[in-house]
């Protein structure tokens, strides 16, 4: 069976996800962060996470020096932060958004949920790589709405 790459892609995209950036600074870089949606815990003990990123990335090489990472759950009215941050070679963040977390790597004023990580480790996965961190921190703000992301628009929980 040979799947049409749009159709599938629009088929994933009828599963309503959160929004995260992803924000790193390795040596040699300035802050930086990328919008994506594929989030997905996988471990509470070790604390694990997981996302992926595209093998063409203009942010791969920066990723692949990082030794830490923030996840960053957008909250609903972040939507400016997630448009900010999915421009390609158009990722350095601005200072107001973020400030350095306790493992060194930036964290995103204002988000729902950041967990700082360690680099755990990489998987192969297709045309993407699998970026698995173990959490060492995290700050979490309950109550907030998440942003969501369904079908290629935004949205909100009701």
């Amino acid at each position: 069976m040979s799947l049409d790459p749009r159709e599938f892609r629009n088929a994933l995209g009828q599963y309503p996800t959160g929004v995260c950036v992803i924000t790193a600074n390795p040596e040699g870089y300035k802050p930086f962060g990328m919008t994506v949606n594929s989030f997905a815990s996988v471990s509470l003990d070790p604390a694990l996470v997981l996302w992926s990123l595209r093998n063409d990335s203009e942010c791969l090489d920066a990723f692949n020096k990082s030794k830490v990472f923030t996840v960053n759950f957008l909250a609903s009215d972040q939507v400016t932060h997630s448009n900010a941050y999915s421009k390609k070679n158009d990722h350095d963040l601005a200072p107001e958004h973020f400030r350095i977390g306790k493992s060194g790597a930036p964290v995103l004023r204002g988000s729902l949920t950041s967990f700082e990580c360690e680099m755990w480790a990489k998987y192969d996965g297709g045309d993407h790589i699998i970026i698995v961190g173990k959490v060492i921190e995290m700050d979490t703000k309950p109550g907030s709405k998440p942003l969501v992301f369904h079908a290629g628009k935004y949205g909100e929980l009701r």
